[in-house]
């Protein structure tokens, strides 16, 4: 157990912040003796996985602990199905690719998202078209007041846009261990219909693509638009889309006619990051902060220099301004520590 433990390298803003102490775990027996320790001694916790939805404004008077739980599996249900399940510390895209590479169908859209498994459930990541709850089939998780090992269907999840129980009422009482998701064999669902993948697949001259096709396109787009947090420190989409009643998206329109969203019944999601753009947000910088000249919606440590509270500062002067031009109140997405 280290004391006094920058966490610099463990967050992908690159934000300089210390733990008061930090251990890494490989194993769920080493887990369970940690915090045995850490209860006798009532140390705040903090669990690390890729760092890549994380925001540290202050240095943590507590405990930090990185799971470096690793391992995937895979068992076969029948033709079309399979079951993979990946450990906690292990790399998202890399699992992706293995799932690839083994030709089974289902995680492809969500191609080079940064983090590791045991943080998707907590966001229910998603992105062209896909979520976790799609393909999700139970996950295995710690009770911290028990330490016991219990396992959550999709139903206990109660998985929502980016949110499920882990953020919510679980919030700070269970740890994920490992992920376990049903996917196809054969009869994949190939999805092209959100964003820009229908265009990125006529450049690359595809008609009828595979799941490997998609992820390949998927991953030309983020490259192209997103930055890559190893170069410029950021957390990816910062802030929700917001979800606002229809009539008030009817009422915007009126105000404002190039306002984008995407209809659900009788509530209309709306891009944040043409929220955030047409307030004049995108490529402005403040200090060492600023939103990425690309793609609004990501907030950058511009200098490297950044602390978390004036990247903190820097999204709450976005959520004043879109709230004052739009009368949307945007949620962060990152979570704050």
């Amino acid at each position: 157990m280290h004391e006094n433990f920058s966490l610099k390298s463990f967050n992908t803003f690159g934000v300089d912040a210390n733990a008061r102490y930090f251990t890494e775990v490989n194993s769920v027996e080493e887990l369970i003796k940690t915090l045995k320790l850490s209860n006798s001694q009532t140390f705040p916790l903090l669990f690390l996985g890729g760092g890549s939805n994380i925001l540290l404004t202050r240095d943590f008077d507590g405990l930090a602990i990185q799971l470096h739980l690793k391992g995937i599996s895979e068992e076969i249900i029948n033709e079309n199905e399979v079951l993979v399940t990946a450990k906690a510390g292990e790399n998202w895209h890399e699992l992706v690719l293995f799932c690839l590479n083994k030709n089974y169908g289902g995680l492809e859209n969500l191609s080079l998202i940064p983090g590791n498994v045991g943080t998707s459930p907590m966001q229910n990541i998603g992105a062209y078209g896909t979520e976790i709850k799609d393909v999700f089939a139970n996950c295995k998780i710690l009770n911290l007041e028990t330490l016991e090992i219990e396992n959550f269907n999709l139903e206990q999840c109660r998985f929502g846009y980016r949110d499920s129980i882990f953020k919510q009422e679980g919030k700070g009482k269970y740890v994920i261990l490992e992920v376990t998701f049903r996917l196809t064999r054969k009869n994949h669902s190939i999805k092209t219909e959100y964003g820009a993948i229908k265009t990125e697949l006529e450049i690359l001259g595809i008609e009828n693509p595979t799941i490997q096709d998609i992820s390949k396109a998927v991953i030309n787009i983020r490259q192209s638009k997103l930055p890559d947090p190893k170069v410029i420190g950021n957390a990816g989409s910062f802030f929700k889309n917001p979800t606002i009643p229809l009539l008030k998206f009817e009422d915007l329109k009126q105000k404002f006619s190039t306002i984008q969203g995407y209809p659900n019944g009788n509530s209309v999601k709306v891009p944040a990051g043409w929220l955030i753009e047409q307030c004049g947000w995108k490529g402005k910088q403040i200090g060492n902060v600023a939103s990425h000249q690309l793609q609004s919606l990501v907030i950058i440590n511009a200098t490297g220099n950044a602390t978390g509270k004036e990247i903190f500062d820097f999204s709450a002067m976005i959520i004043d301004s879109v709230k004052e031009k739009f009368g949307i109140e945007l949620e962060r997405e990152v979570n704050i520590v």
